[in-house]
């Protein structure tokens, strides 16, 4: 069997492995206070061209968007976020199991649009009920999103002034930013992610580490004793060394990028052969992950020999399914998918 499955299949780089192991009988200071928790900090910052930054590691996807956002909001407050968005729909309510409600809104292709987002906005503050009502606290966005789609440089900047203009943080959910910033479609820097979203993270769960994100504060956004919710909320590691060793490698001599890029490349490949083997495309995306129709047929030929995953159902014959590929992903693989297209 061959897996396409998610981007979070395999284990580790290599290299991070073996810094771990080089690095295992070392006796650190614990939850992050340890020197390469420190250098990863400064890595990201450069990466970033944020020197005044402020960077935290946390264990996982699902708890860093709880405790940023729970840790940002007020009690009254939610967060805006697309219907489709990752808080919405695959948190199992973590979001709302802290207390804030998710304000979900229209989108096109997983994108919030700028244009949507200041008609909600101003919907609101015209409401006279307003005091009644769950105040827009924040707004989420996903990059890349669910659909594996990218915000273009503008539309990033157009939904950083929105926020402005309401006086809100823009946070992005970064779980696969590297192969966001990796794809062929791709307008952004690192750098013009720092400077329009008060907060975002750094995803390695999903890019080369075993686990952990890395969450960064712009513009003194970070709230005040954010280790101490971090911690209320589970979502600190005593053994913080175990992700300040993973980032420090990924930010060594540009590895972050470098396993996104051949995730892309592979992600290409991938999509050349549904075109060649006649699969119809539910969303071509930009990124690593693609959907794509497959009939009962074809799914139960394919479920035979590859791994991928149920989106949705599309019709009465037909799912949409998702086929992710990752740092980790070999050619072989996609060749073996290409062969067992072409038999079914």
């Amino acid at each position: 069997m061959v897996s396409f499955e998610s981007d979070y299949i395999t284990g580790a780089h290599p290299r991070i492995l073996q810094r771990l192991s080089e690095t295992n009988l070392e006796c650190l200071s614990g939850y992050g206070a340890d020197r390469y928790c420190e250098s990863a900090k400064e890595k990201i910052k450069k990466a970033c061209g944020c020197p005044d930054a402020e960077v935290a590691f946390l264990t996982g996807g699902t708890q860093t968007n709880a405790v940023v956002i729970a840790s940002m909001l007020k009690d009254y407050e939610g967060v805006v976020a697309a219907a489709t968005g990752h808080i919405s729909v695959h948190e199992a309510g973590a979001v709302e199991y802290s207390g804030h409600k998710v304000l979900e809104i229209p989108h096109k292709e997983g994108k919030l649009e700028p244009a949507s987002l200041k008609r909600y906005l101003d919907a609101f503050y015209a409401d006279e009920n307003r005091e009644h009502m769950v105040f827009p606290g924040m707004v989420y966005i996903s990059y890349p999103t669910e659909y594996g789609t990218l915000y273009t440089k503008d539309e990033l900047a157009q939904l950083a002034g929105i926020c402005r203009q309401f006086q809100i943080p823009l946070y992005l959910d970064g779980a696969r930013l590297g192969y966001g910033l990796m794809s062929l479609q791709n307008d952004l820097e690192l750098a013009d992610i720092a400077k329009l979203c008060d907060v975002f993270y750094i995803g390695g769960t999903k890019i080369g580490a075993l686990c952990g994100e890395a969450v960064v504060f712009t513009g003194g956004s970070q709230p005040r004793h954010f280790l101490t919710s971090v911690k209320k909320r589970g979502a600190l590691l005593a053994k913080g060394r175990l992700l300040g060793i993973q980032f420090d490698t990924l930010f060594t001599n540009g590895l972050y990028f470098e396993i996104s890029r051949h995730a892309i490349a592979m992600a290409e490949r991938m999509k050349d052969v549904f075109h060649q083997t006649k699969v119809p495309f539910y969303l071509e995306s930009p990124t690593n992950q693609q959907f794509v129709l497959l009939d009962q047929r074809r799914r139960k030929a394919l479920s035979e020999r590859v791994r991928f995953s149920f989106w949705e159902k599309y019709d009465e014959g037909c799912i949409v399914a998702r086929f992710a590929t990752s740092w980790s992903t070999k050619e072989e693989e996609i060749l073996e998918l290409r062969e067992v297209l072409e038999g079914c």
